[in-house]
């Protein structure tokens, strides 16, 4: 048995030191009397509160601040620092403290409630990967620019060209080869792991606090199945977890089709929470249900059943001096709108380039590109671009017969939205010069058509065909149906009732939980501070003693902070010797969502005050029926 506190023994006498019972094991002052919480939760069950017993405000650690770090560029950044719940140790590097990590607590073991309610097993797998592991894998050559090498640090060894060991931003790597080792029969199939861990990525330009970090928490979970349809059932009780989870602590999530980018697979789904400075743009349509990001986002743009326009006539070639971009193109005396011209861009994919057409009114969404199976793709520089094509940018083109060396070229893929050009106007692979009449049909050198452009706002549904919108929001969640791509790498194969061996179908799912922690906070704030959702806020009820010189006020402090305990609630008293003003203005900021007040004056009257964070003003109670209103405050924001 550990030593008790001091604390600890003064809230033994306080309660007059009853005898230990059953029945006090059994209930919040298990964690008074310091009964060890492994006795305590075999005793009352898992919880999602964070282990210990009412803390005192001046025996705690709480910086608060009332300035904001001039590195702060957003509301939830600024708040983090401020509240105190963290502290920045470099670049994309974070300390953690006391209320910061009650948060990350609790949203992690909400995340643990739901991802075992959705059948996944937890466990803990290593942080350093050798680097063998992922050079077997299929995204080495992508992966490895935004992973961390682990070398020694000692002076007497040289660093190697290639590092030996990684730090892993995600663990595919990891597990793939761990089932493979361990399942071998359809009998011990399907199977989904899960962890919640420290990540790490080599962000170059960490920013938004933990929006960006190079480490964070994240859960990761991974399933096996025998078939696709058994996989996709994964996949949707994985989706369905995903959705209680955010629903539990209070973050407005949705789901919207995504991009599968360097982790692969057939399919995924980002979850979004909407917020004005979010990373990412989320495409929609309320009526039809249509969500997807900015990177996987589709339009109704190009009529399916749209025909080929014919030849307009012969191709003509005009001189374009000085003529390098769309908009000088569009100027007089040229004057040829946007959406008549064609845009020529140069990309190089694994080693060789490639070109990409869009109508000169559109942009690339470059993550598009993902689809034509390249591992690594970049843009062209003028240096690579003129030995193939024949020209400098600015002339560029893809008609038949123009083009300088096509051997060299990995392909011409045109994006579905040059159809509606049908005969408009190219560079001529001739610096200075350009084509008209070109027609798509009859005169491009086209490999493949594709979705490459950007939609729009304004657009029509793929759905509905009602027009699209756009809003900014925060990726704190993924889930992808990564097919075969990863037990085929490693040989994860299992046998069927018939002894035939196939490859397990995955799936990947992943969590950011400290990135979650600061999306709840940008899309609960006011301009006091932080308004934390009651799931996840570090403390639940705080009592603000405005005179704790008084043993009276004291007195009345730890009993209403035991009553809210034994009500389910976290307790933390503000016993410090400050004003109240400074009080009230910290209790705002760390957004404690129910604030009781003990003062002086009020204990002459008989009564306390008692204030939701949401609300503005207090509510009077008699000193005799604090106990019991605080309990049912407690029970319906325990509910909602």
């Amino acid at each position: 048995m550990r030593k008790r506190t001091n604390y600890e023994n003064d809230l033994r006498r306080q309660a007059g030191n009853p005898p230990t019972t059953v029945a006090m094991l059994m209930g919040p002052r298990a964690r008074i009397l310091g009964i060890p919480q492994q006795i305590n939760l075999l005793l009352r069950g898992p919880a999602a509160s964070v282990a210990g017993f009412m803390k005192l405000w001046s025996q705690y650690f709480i910086p608060t601040l009332k300035e904001s770090p001039a590195d702060a560029e957003i509301a939830s950044h600024k708040l983090l620092v401020r509240a105190g719940l963290v502290r920045k140790l470099g670049g994309g590097l974070y300390t953690y403290l006391p209320l910061g990590l009650r948060v990350l607590q609790k949203l992690s073991q909400i995340c643990r409630e739901e991802m075992e309610r959705g059948g996944a097993i937890e466990l803990w797998m290593p942080h350093v990967h050798p680097a063998e592991l992922w050079e077997q894998g299929p995204r080495w050559a992508a992966a490895r620019e935004i992973m961390f090498r682990a070398d020694s640090a000692g002076s007497g060894k040289g660093r190697s060209k290639e590092p030996e060991f990684v730090l892993g931003p995600t663990h595919e790597e990891v597990i793939t080869p761990l089932v493979k080792a361990e399942i071998t029969s359809y009998r011990d199939l399907p199977k989904n792991f899960f962890q919640i861990a420290t990540k790490f990525r080599n962000e170059i330009r960490p920013r938004y606090g933990l929006m960006r970090a190079k480490e964070f928490v994240m859960m990761d979970a991974y399933s096996f199945d025998v078939d696709d349809a058994a996989s996709v059932r994964s996949y949707l009780a994985m989706k369905a977890a995903y959705e209680s989870f955010f629903r539990r602590v209070g973050a407005q999530a949705i789901a919207v089709e995504a991009d599968t980018g360097v982790m692969g697979g057939s399919f995924s789904h980002e979850f979004m929470v909407p917020a004005e400075v979010g990373d990412d743009d989320v495409i929609y349509n309320e009526e039809s249900g249509y969500a997807a990001n900015r990177e996987k986002a589709t339009s109704a743009l190009v009529p399916p059943d749209l025909k080929d326009a014919a030849p307009a006539g012969a191709i003509e070639e005009f001189a374009t001096p000085g003529v390098v971009t769309i908009a000088a193109l569009e100027a007089p005396p040229h004057s040829v709108p946007a959406d008549q011209q064609f845009k020529t861009l140069v990309y190089i994919g694994d080693g060789k380039p490639f070109l990409v057409i869009l109508r000169g009114c559109d942009e690339l969404e470059e993550a598009k590109l993902g689809s034509l199976g390249f591992t690594l793709r970049r843009p062209a520089t003028a240096e690579e671009i003129e030995p193939v094509l024949g020209a400098k940018p600015g002339s560029l083109g893809a008609v038949k017969g123009t083009i300088r060396n096509p051997d060299a070229l990995a392909g011409v893929f045109a994006d579905h939205g040059i159809r509606l050009v049908g005969n408009g106007v190219t560079g001529a692979n001739k610096d200075g010069f350009h084509l008209r009449n070109v027609n798509v049909v009859r005169d491009l050198a086209i490999t493949a058509f594709g979705d490459f452009r950007r939609v729009r706002p304004g657009e029509p549904d793929p759905k509905s065909g009602q027009p699209l919108k756009v809003r900014r929001g925060i990726e704190v969640g993924h889930i992808f149906k990564l097919g075969t791509k990863y037990s085929e790498k490693y040989g994860a194969v299992y046998t069927d009732d018939q002894k035939q061996s196939h490859p397990m179908i995955m799936g990947c799912y992943g969590i950011g939980i400290s990135r979650t922690l600061q999306a709840v906070i940008e899309q609960s704030h006011d301009a006091d501070g932080i308004v934390w959702p009651w799931s996840v806020a570090p403390f639940q009820v705080l009592v603000c003693v405005l005179d704790p010189q008084l043993p009276e006020a004291m007195e009345l402090a730890r009993k209403i902070g035991t009553a809210a305990e034994s009500a389910g609630a976290d307790v933390l008293i503000d016993d410090r010797a400050e004003r109240p003003g400074v009080k009230f203005k910290d209790a705002d900021l760390i957004g404690i969502p129910l604030r009781v007040t003990i003062g002086g004056k009020g204990l002459k009257e008989g009564i306390v005050e008692l204030k939701p964070r949401r609300q503005k003003e207090p509510v009077k109670i008699p000193i005799g029926d604090v106990e019991r209103q605080l309990a049912e405050a407690v029970a319906r924001a325990s509910q909602a």
